[in-house]
């Protein structure tokens, strides 16, 4: 049991397990039929139901209109008397949200983790700027979606001819860049402005077509001057060889970036992206908690660490609140959880809409659980800044970004904001990847070894081997994929960016 939920439980080869003392609900380990009894806490409790891996079962009769308690905080309401023992699930659970958004300024003293007890280092990317890459990459950025092809082109025809010469070649496409207005078509400027600034890419070619919205002068006056050096720009419109003119650009940045090589650089240097999809009822047991220590280890180290994902943290945001680093950073915070609230509202739709399909087949009920288990992917960091999407986390500690839960959006935004890696917990699996290095955390033995090609860590490990042991061995592949091993991922030549798109289109 822990005071702050699931992040510093031990577990053991238990059948289920209730994270915290004031819990009225546990979660079941393994698959467990009517009848069985299933230890918890030392005690035993005759299950009435048959219960499905990493769903809850009632550890004490719950009254119709109770609240119903997990991670020492409430996920909802009762919406019948649950017998103990009982399944408690989507038949007789449901969110307790609404659109409001009353929050209290009532600041805990959070001190920066300390640092891993044995200091780490990586070989990375040193830019002149000071920030530091873990891939020493070219990125090809279409301005707009009728180039997606050309920059695919080049990049396949590039990276055949200089293989090896750096770490990759890689063009990024997306449908949008033309028909867009206002914000939305700032969204997208901006989010691929700030892909072109990333310090995994060692040089960068813009594409655009010429005649769309989103037009070469202006997304390159987004660009601060001093990170223009590796950028290139080709207009197709403008050239009667498109393919070949940008083939030149592109040999013409891979020998600028091949000069670059790995030095050893430490552990601040690098910045994490945290994301969760395709949750499962032990994400916020296994998986989730260890990212957090991963987080705790990274900014322990005076690095950086960027969650996003603000529809999945409705519900637990007062415990994010309470870890900022001051009234303005808080303000910032409750403002950008509002907004979002209003997003929904404003297109017609509960703010609680999630958990996904995914997610309540895995166990996860109401958006309050997923929450209250996905915000534990930022561990004990301080809170220190909040950005909107398109915006880059430049502080040490916790960053807030803006963007949605969908899994490429969100990961797109991660990226964009300068993480040099993401760590992406699952429990129910995906093959997806995204420009930075992705590694792919199992919460659940299972899943990792049946898409053993998918996942890059087994966060199941947890629950026989303690977290101690399961964060000593993801830190070190951490530090292995920031040094230059593939990720599944890169591996599966999985590679993409996803734009929010907030607009209406012409």
């Amino acid at each position: 049991m822990s005071e702050a939920p699931g992040l510093d439980v031990q577990l053991t080869p238990v059948s289920a397990l209730r994270v915290h003392d004031r819990d009225t609900v546990a979660t079941c380990l393994a698959d467990a039929q009517a009848g069985n009894l299933v230890a918890v806490d030392g005690a035993e409790i005759a299950l009435i139901d048959a219960i499905p891996r990493g769903h809850k079962f009632s550890l004490g009769p719950i009254a119709r209109g109770a609240s119903v308690i997990k991670y020492g905080f409430p996920i909802g309401i009762a919406t019948a008397d649950i017998a103990v023992g009982a399944h408690v699930h989507s038949h007789n659970l449901a969110t307790a949200l609404s659109g409001d958004g009353d929050y209290r300024y009532a600041p805990h003293a959070v001190d920066r983790p300390a640092p891993p007890s044995t200091p780490r280092s990586f070989a990375g990317y040193r830019r002149a700027d000071g920030r530091v890459g873990t891939r020493n990459e070219i990125w090809i950025l279409p301005t707009v979606g009728c180039v997606g092809n050309l920059a695919a082109r080049a990049a396949r025809i590039a990276g055949e001819r200089d293989a090896g010469r750096i770490d990759g070649i890689h063009a990024f496409k997306h449908p949008f860049g033309c028909s867009q207005l206002g914000d939305d078509l700032g969204h997208t400027r901006g989010l691929l402005a700030a892909l072109a600034q990333h310090p995994n890419a060692g040089g960068v070619l813009i594409v655009g077509l010429g005649c769309e919205s989103n037009q070469l002068g202006a997304l390159l006056d987004t660009i601060p001057a001093e990170r223009r050096a590796h950028v290139r720009t080709l207009s197709a419109q403008a050239v009667e060889d498109d393919l070949e003119a940008a083939l030149a650009l592109v040999d013409d940045l891979v020998g600028i970036a091949a000069a670059t090589k790995r030095t050893d650089q430490p552990l601040a240097t690098l910045t994490l992206g945290v994301k969760c999809g395709g949750s499962d009822g032990l994400s916020g047991l296994t998986a989730n908690p260890l990212v957090g220590r991963m987080a705790d280890a990274v900014a322990g180290a005076d690095g950086k660490v960027i969650l996003t994902e603000i529809p999945e943290i409705f519900g637990a945001e007062q415990m994010l609140m309470d870890r900022a680093a001051s009234r303005e950073v808080f303000d910032r915070t409750a403002d950008l959880v509002r907004d979002f609230k209003q997003y929904f509202i404003r297109h017609g739709e509960p703010v609680s809409e999630n958990p996904s399909p995914g997610n309540i087949a895995g166990g996860i009920t109401t958006l309050e659980e997923k929450s209250l288990g996905a915000v534990q992917k930022g561990g004990q960091v301080p809170l220190v800044d909040v950005q909107p999407y398109g915006g880059e986390a430049t502080l040490p500690g916790l960053t807030l970004l803006e963007a949605p839960g969908n899994d490429a959006v969100s990961s797109t935004a991660l990226t964009a904001a300068g993480a040099t890696m993401i760590l992406f917990t699952t429990g129910r699996g995906t093959p997806l990847g995204f420009p930075a290095p992705t590694l792919k955390i199992a919460s659940n033995s299972a899943l990792a070894e049946r898409k053993a090609g998918w996942i890059d860590f087994d966060a199941g490990r947890v629950l026989t081997d303690g977290f101690d042991a399961a964060s000593e061995g993801l830190l070190d592949l951490i530090v292995a994929t920031a040094s230059g091993a593939a990720t599944r991922a890169e591996a599966n030549e999985e590679r993409d960016i996803a734009i929010w798109k907030s607009g209406v289109t012409l």
